[in-house]
């Protein structure tokens, strides 16, 4: 069976105050009963492995760079995230995408820098507003994972996390039978291409997902966790969507 995973992605926010929160987490958490990453910026990579060392919860980055080292300022590279004790890191997040300008062959690379250290990656996945009132939602998707994913994915080196870009921050989250349509489509192309391992690969569900929605959405078909934003932010906030993936 795929890794059930509860993801937090906290974008560009939290300082040093802020690990208490994740602190607390880990100790209302003590035996989860499904994985739990926390993907802080990274300036807080360090001492977020610190904090939660023992625990059972992860530490991730949330971009890294194709290249190993490098004139590349500003940059963050894989093997960077893994001397500050990350062990995930998410690509392709549609925020990157666009404010970044990447491409699917960009996060391709990233992807394989990130494998290179051992980092299991999060690849996103996701239609815009207009694509999917367009009726393009399916064929986006399945463009991104083509282009997105290399050769030597597995369910143990990769995670894909579908956010429809237009649920994200905003409130709206799909209905769970357009849930269900995009990950069912996504676990038959990632079975046809990766056989076995595609079938294993966990299929993450992101988009203003929090404590009162999180179990109708884990309770679709090939929904195996969630890539979680603003909501992960506050132990009180992210413990419950947690605790319900982990009864899914």
């Amino acid at each position: 069976m795929p890794t059930k995973l509860a993801a937090g992605n906290w974008k560009m926010n939290g300082i040093a105050a802020n690990l208490a929160e994740a602190e607390a987490l880990a100790t209302a958490l003590p035996a989860p009963g499904c994985e739990v990453l926390i993907c802080p910026p990274a300036t807080l990579i360090d001492r977020l492995s610190t904090v939660l060392a023992g625990s059972p919860i992860a530490t991730g980055g949330q971009d890294c760079h194709a290249a190993a080292k490098g004139a590349h300022t500003g940059d963050t590279s894989a093997v960077m995230l893994k001397d500050a004790g990350a062990t995930y890191v998410i690509l392709g997040h549609s925020e990157r995408r666009t404010d970044h300008d990447e491409t699917d062959a960009d996060v391709a690379a990233k992807s394989e820098a990130a494998w290179a250290e051992d980092l299991i990656a999060v690849i996103c996945v996701g239609e815009t507003e207009a694509e999917r009132d367009a009726g393009d939602a399916l064929s986006v998707v399945a463009t991104q994972l083509a282009g997105s994913i290399p050769e030597a994915a597995t369910a143990a080196n990769t995670v894909i996390a579908y956010e429809p870009v237009w649920a994200i921050g905003t409130g709206r989250v799909p209905t769970t039978e357009q849930i269900a349509e995009v990950h069912n489509d996504m676990r038959r192309i990632l079975s046809d291409r990766f056989g076995a391992e595609g079938a294993e690969m966990s299929l993450l569900y992101g988009g203003s997902v929090k404590a009162g929605n999180a179990a109708e959405i884990f309770g679709v078909t090939n929904v195996d966790g969630a890539l979680v934003g603003g909501a992960s932010l506050k132990a009180a906030d992210f413990q419950p969507i947690v605790e319900a993936l982990a009864a899914s």
